[in-house]
């Protein structure tokens, strides 16, 4: 697992924790790595081995020994996983002082975008989350899942039910507009920024009729809901570990396996590898059992949610967070890509 050097978080209690399990060795180091916006984590050294240590920020104790228990029974059908580290009563989450611990084993490996992917390796990405779909409907109880599938009907309804509102997103780029325009010192992100939601409003304004259906149930299942590069590690060609489970949940399959495209496979200029989302497309259909038509409604709900999607600027300024920055060129310049090609990308995935 990459280091990183930009967490700055309060340091776990090793003497304590370490305590709670069986031999785990003395404490050499612990540094922080790769921050995320769910948890903190941290590379442990001990006496005996390396260590992933993860703060889990949220303290919903059972959605997390779900997700645990979910890595350990993929892991049994051959799914790459990093389960966690029992302790000496058999539990996988440590509590101290209110917060909540997991310790997993350390996967050495490096994260790999879809530039650094043959066409092949592509096929075998969309195989792999093929593979992690069918084994969460095999893994995860059914009463489980219907209570997960309400939760999240309740909690994302207006959002992922019945698709944005051109009328809300409007709204929103009225007010990031003058956000933008205002910003001092005025710089080139200020400018791409203002670009990009004046071209914006102009496609919506053009295509707000095509606003998709609400999604049919059939086409929602367990999926791991946060599958991109930075959460995949390869070892060589071949993928290590799917890590960071902490978004876990019922929600519309195929969307999940066009989403992980849009970010595996985008180019700097805005532009996706059409050839690899081919073969990375075909293999997930076929190992996921997901057919064309699926794939098809999922691409269109996709396409009109990065159309309406503004995250990145939300961030930059009303939380005047700056983390997501370099993601915004291509972001912003693949929504308007996409629907010059609209066409050409749903045939990638479903033709």
């Amino acid at each position: 697992m990459p280091r990183s050097s930009v967490l700055a978080a309060p340091p776990p209690p090793l003497g304590d924790l370490l305590r709670r399990y069986r031999d785990p060795g003395a404490p050499l180091s612990c540094e922080p790595v790769a921050q995320g916006l769910l948890n903190h984590g941290y590379h442990l050294v001990t006496t005996r081995g390396d260590y992933f240590l993860k703060h889990h920020l949220d303290d919903d104790r059972d959605t997390i020994r779900r997700q645990h228990r979910a890595t350990r029974h993929l892991q049994a059908f051959g799914v790459p996983v990093a389960p966690p580290v029992e302790d000496t009563h058999g539990g996988t989450v440590t509590v101290i002082g209110g917060r909540c611990y997991a310790l997993h084993p350390w996967i050495e490996g490096r994260h790999r975008d879809g530039a650094q992917l043959t066409t092949v390796e592509s096929r075998r990405l969309g195989a792999l989350l093929g593979l992690v779909h069918t084994c969460l409907d095999r893994v995860m109880p059914d009463g489980v899942m219907e209570d997960a599938s309400r939760r999240t009907h309740d909690r994302t309804h207006d959002r992922a039910q019945d698709c944005a509102d051109p009328a809300d997103t409007f709204a929103l780029i009225d007010e990031l507009l003058p956000l933008a325009r205002r910003r001092r010192p005025r710089g080139t992100f200020d400018v791409l920024a203002e670009h990009r939601l004046l071209e914006r409003r102009a496609l919506l304004e053009r295509h707000a009729h095509r606003r998709p259906p609400p999604v049919a149930e059939t086409a929602t299942g367990w999926v791991h809901g946060d599958f991109h590069p930075l959460n995949l590690l390869y070892r060589g060609a071949e993928p290590a570990a799917i890590v960071d489970w902490d978004r876990l949940a019922v929600q519309p399959r195929a969307e999940e396996a066009v989403r992980a495209a849009a970010i595996f496979f985008v180019r700097p200029d805005g532009e996706l590898e059409l050839a690899k989302v081919r073969a990375y497309a075909a293999a997930y259909r076929r190992a996921a059992g997901a057919g064309t038509e699926e794939l098809a409604a999922a691409v269109h709900r996709v396409w009109w949610e990065r159309l309406n999607d503004f995250w990145i600027l939300r961030w930059r300024y009303q939380r005047h967070d700056r983390r997501a920055d370099p993601q915004f060129p291509a972001a912003s310049a693949l929504a308007v890509w996409w629907t010059k090609e609209y066409e050409a990308v749903c045939d990638a995935f479903a033709g």
